[in-house]
């Protein structure tokens, strides 16, 4: 493994998109498992889409993911799945009441472009494909694509027999009886100036909801205390697809029709002639459809769609361009799944403006004050966004903002919304101070020097501290013990019941207490307390990690824990730095390394632990131990837990005494069972990438951490190749 990469070809991407450097796997097997990784996000994704109107991830996630897929395929095409997603559109029909229909035309999805380098790309495939000189005009129709539910209306002799749902494109449902009450549909067409109505004609377009009906169903929603629906797109996707069309009917509906499908006759020769046609029987047609010759004009009419979409009345994520000629469409046919003539350009992430209607602070596990802005709600991304993150105090003061300002906010990575930009700093309004004192316990609240972040000094006697801590403390990283959600946390809090780690321990003589409250029955208190008793004798590095101490993580934990053996070493050990720092005021500022020759014992061992054990740990050690509420709380725990000597049986292996990173999904383990694998081998599983890391395992997903992992030349491999590793050295072993 030399950890390089090959590129495929750099693009940028218009309108503030990110960068993106594809890059060639180092060898088949790699692409192979990628492709395979790839068909089960996406075949995932596309059910959660169109079968349960529930996306987890955005379209440009989604889209960045299919065009990985098509990327590693046409590097490999003969490592080209059968279950391929480049080969299927949508997701096939899930359990539903809803009877299922046969698209006697198949539904295709769209190719995607994100720039005009792509547009132009695509233009030029077309020229050859057709053997057209530069010269030779091709018209391009181009209108706006709007966010919705695709579905098919198919007429006979004029009159609507079947509505379906695209479905997986070959199949869908029958929604029928629900298109009945949306009143952009015709239930008959009748001949008019243009010609006749052909005896069978399958009308295709989009069911969607506009931007205030979504509004306001959501607000009836929240009134009737049921459920929100994330975006319009989804409302109207949950309306349409109802076995009561009375749901439906009470659902405000819109359709507009964007093509046809099967036709026993197509009367006109351009697809801009024939939409214009479908208009005059009756049905709703982009207003912005148009016919556009060349690259400029197509992308100086997305350029324009685009200005406008903030203030139009439904969510569009694009323009969709298609071939005029009709003659041209048939002989460039289609691809796998979508037809070689039309083209989907792809809006960036969007911004929009509402007024910050007030600044909340939230205190976190560390005691760290976050303030939240209350939004007056705006639709960004499709998304309906109430609350933004204003990460902290030099962030406010950086914006300017204060409650009634108009600020700008953006989907950052379209996910986490964020205020990129205040457009009030100059109105009369009082600055906004940030609190001096915790909101929730009143204790002081200070940034130490060099840091931006504000904390609360209360500790554990802050209750938001408190149960986030004993939240954290169960959690599957720390202690791990089933059954305790963060209801069941606060539940037991508010109750008197939960003070301390050491409480946990002590809920068995409550039984009888938990048994009587609401939701719980014998097996479920049972579960609990068993799963509570399990964690008498924990590991000694996960009750550390889980008691919260700032900053030691998992890994320095496990560091520690290495270093020491015996959990209880750490106080004496902390306790030694302590009464060295009160007489060496330079250790304030002095790393361990210089005085580690002076300690002795438990403390020695702890300043021996790794190059990467620094002077704010060992303060962060320090100031836990010398504070008396924190020492009754470890006390109180060990009388409750045993943890047994920490030792790691270590083997020879390729990566002994190497820094190993995880980054990215791994698929067939979780993180910790990697890191554990990882120390098995005699190899340290660190977080973070240095130029002291040998080895940078990443799976799907892997981000900043894996480009500077090629920054700095460290070696990379997948998850694949790790599992080579781990069996090779079991081989060795053996």
């Amino acid at each position: 493994m030399d950890g390089k990469k090959r590129k495929i070809g750099d693009r940028s991407l218009d309108n503030d998109c990110r960068l993106e450097v594809m890059t060639l796997p180092n060898s088949e097997a790699e692409a192979a498992n990628e492709l395979m990784r790839l068909a089960r996000q996406i075949v995932k994704h596309d059910k959660l889409y169109h079968a349960q109107d529930n996306p987890e991830i955005t379209d440009q996630e989604y889209d960045a993911l299919t065009r990985r897929n098509r990327e590693l395929e046409e590097a490999f095409p003969h490592l080209i799945r059968d279950d391929s997603p480049s080969r299927k559109v949508g997701h096939e029909v899930a359990a539903s009441p809803l009877s299922k229909v046969a698209h006697e035309v198949r539904m295709m999805s769209l190719d995607n472009a994100f720039n005009r380098e792509e547009v132009a790309e695509w233009t030029q495939r077309i020229r050859r494909f057709l053997s057209l000189s530069e010269s030779d005009p091709v018209a391009i129709t181009a209108e706006d694509k709007i966010d919705g539910l695709s579905c098919s209306l198919r007429y006979e002799h004029g009159k609507l027999v079947r509505a379906a749902t695209r479905g997986d494109g070959q199949v869908g449902e029958d929604v029928t009886p629900n298109v009945a009450h949306i009143s952009d549909i015709p239930q008959q067409l009748a001949a008019n100036m243009n010609g006749a109505v052909p005896d069978v004609f399958e009308v295709r377009g989009e069911v969607y909801m506009s931007r205030a009906d979504f509004a306001a169903l959501n607000a009836a929603q929240a009134q009737a205390e049921e459920k929100l629906f994330a975006n319009p797109r989804n409302a109207a996707a949950g309306s349409l697809r109802q076995k009561d069309a009375g749901v439906t009917a009470k659902r405000p509906l819109k359709f507009w029709a964007y093509g046809w499908g099967a036709a026993s006759e197509v009367p006109c020769e351009t697809q801009h002639e024939m939409m214009r046609m479908i208009e005059s029987w009756g049905f709703p047609l982009s207003p912005f459809l148009t016919v556009t010759d060349g690259v400029d004009a197509m992308v100086d009419h997305y350029d324009e769609i685009g200005r406008q979409r903030p203030d139009l009345p439904y969510e569009i994520d694009g323009v969709v361009y298609k071939v005029d000629r009709l003659d041209y469409q048939q002989r460039l046919g289609f691809v796998a799944k979508a037809p070689r003539w039309a083209l989907a350009h792809k809006f960036p992430a969007e911004r929009a403006q509402t007024t910050l209607e007030s600044i909340d602070i939230q205190v976190g596990r560390t005691g760290k004050l976050t303030p939240v802005g209350r939004l007056a709600p705006v639709l960004v991304g499709g998304v309906t966004v109430t609350n933004v993150t204003l990460h902290n105090r030099d962030e406010i003061e950086r914006l300017g903002v204060r409650p009634g300002d108009r600020v700008v906010i953006q989907r950052a990575g379209d996910v986490i919304p964020q205020v990129v930009e205040n457009l009030t700093p100059d109105a009369d309004r009082a600055p906004y101070h940030f609190p001096a004192t915790c909101p929730e316990c009143d204790s002081e609240a200070v940034a130490e020097e060099g840091e931006v972040d504000v904390r609360c000094t209360g500790g554990l006697i802050c209750p938001a501290q408190r149960t986030q801590r004993l939240e954290h403390f169960v959690s599957r990283k720390a202690l791990d013990i089933d059954g305790f959600g963060s209801k069941t946390i606060a539940q037991f809090f508010a109750l008197g019941w939960l003070e301390s780690p050491a409480d946990i321990f002590r809920l068995k003589t409550r039984r009888d207490d938990i048994l009587a409250l609401e939701g719980w029955q014998d097996k479920s208190v049972d579960n609990l307390l068993a799963a509570v008793e399990n964690k008498r004798a924990p590991d000694a590095a996960k009750l550390l990690f889980g008691l919260g101490i700032r900053h030691v993580g998992e890994v320095t934990a496990r560091d520690l824990m290495k270093a020491l053996c015996d959990i209880a070493k750490l106080r004496q050990a902390a306790e030694a730095f302590f009464a060295y720092r009160a007489n060496n005021p330079q250790a304030e500022d002095e790393k361990p390394s210089p005085f580690k020759a002076r300690m002795d014992g438990a403390a020695k061992d702890m300043f021996g632990v790794t190059d990467g054990f620094g002077a704010t740990i060992a303060h962060s050690l320090a100031d836990f131990f010398h504070e008396p509420h924190n020492l009754t709380v470890w006390e109180d725990l060990l009388n409750e837990v045993s943890p047994p000597r920490y030792e790691v049986e270590t083997m020879d292996s390729p990566v002994a005494g190497k820094i190993v990173v995880f980054t990215g999904k791994l698929e067939t383990m979780s993180r910790d069972e990697a890191k554990a694998q990882a120390e098995r081998l005699g190899a340290k599983a660190a977080g973070s990438i240095s130029a002291k890391t040998d080895l940078l395992v990443a799976g799907p997903g892997a981000g900043a951490k894996l480009k500077k992992a090629e920054e700095l030349g460290v070696e990379v491999t997948d998850e694949a190749g790790w599992a080579d590793i781990v069996e090779a050295a079991g081989a060795e072993a053996g």
